[in-house]
């Protein structure tokens, strides 16, 4: 029955609509956000929302996302992670998950968990491989359900995976929702921190309080002769941050054993939870968590 309707948006409707067309004799609906500004709301029995985002692809955004959700489950906080990319997934393979969640009593998604934190993702409602060819009323409709019908269970914190970009998925979140922060991470690389500082100013647009960046793939060090290299520039993050009177919240070094980490399913802040690279994630979550909770 609810299942039948929740299940059919995620994935009946791909087989039988896959772009999403308006049915003939029937008005394509029109999405509120497009009818005027909505009225911000909390997601239910969630104290804080983060927002994570790069504005541009490839930069290891989910990487630093969902290490800084466990690094925060860590240190005491309620977490969960949402991963907002429709089209492109990458939660159910960062926290090693896979499945259909279930239906609580409630008709509401229970969400999947792995190593303390909570998780909902596009991932768990599509086959691993199956593309999501949706336009934009479509995935609209499908990140409505994903902000507001899980039953997250009481967090204090719920981290937004966002996708590349500053596009419908980023506006629909910050008009409809209250976000309590943003975070932005960028390499050090000019390509990388244009599409940064478009992000610093969508958030300052739609009011959203900007927490600081982080600057990942910082520096190269060799693991034979221990020289280090910033291949992709040296402090370039660093500079914005002070061009535009944010803080610099940490760096995150390019390191193979963070890319394996991520690959097995097994993120740094579980894999070696006292090494360099984990206390790195434990430092941001640190100041994130002074900010938001005081």
């Amino acid at each position: 029955m609810s299942s039948k309707r929740l299940f059919t948006t995620f994935r009946s409707l791909a087989h039988e609509n896959p772009l999403g067309l308006p049915r003939s004799g029937s008005p394509p609906q029109i999405p509120r956000m497009q009818r005027g500004l909505p009225t911000k709301r909390p997601i239910k029995d969630v104290s804080k929302v983060l927002a994570i985002s790069s504005a541009k692809g490839g930069v290891g955004k989910s990487t630093i996302a969902v290490n800084l959700a466990l690094a925060l489950a860590r240190q005491g906080k309620r977490t969960g992670i949402l991963d907002t990319d429709i089209f492109g997934p990458s939660i159910p393979k960062l926290l090693n998950l896979s499945g259909e969640p279930r239906l609580s009593s409630h008709n509401q998604l229970i969400p999947l968990s792995n190593y303390g934190v909570k998780s909902m993702s596009m991932g768990y409602l599509v086959g691993e491989e199956a593309p999501v060819a949706w336009r934009g009323l479509m995935v609209m409709k499908a990140m409505n359900q994903l902000l507001n019908e899980v039953e997250w269970g009481g967090l204090d914190i719920l981290v937004l995976d966002l996708p590349p970009g500053t596009g419908d998925v980023q506006l629909s979140i910050t008009q409809q929702v209250i976000v309590d922060g943003a975070l932005i991470v960028s390499t050090p690389q000019d390509i990388a921190l244009i599409d940064a500082v478009k992000g610093i100013n969508m958030f300052k647009k739609v009011d959203v309080p900007l927490l600081g960046m982080v600057q990942n793939m910082s520096v190269f060090t060799c693991p034979n002769c221990k020289h280090a290299t910033h291949i992709f520039g040296a402090d370039g993050v660093e500079r914005e941050c002070k061009k535009h009177g944010i803080e610099l919240l940490g760096d995150v070094p390019l390191h193979a054993s963070i890319c394996r980490d991520a690959d097995r399913g097994k993120p740094t802040v579980v894999s070696d939870p006292t090494g360099a690279h984990a206390l790195a994630f434990e430092g941001i979550a640190e100041k994130v968590g002074r900010k938001l909770f005081g």
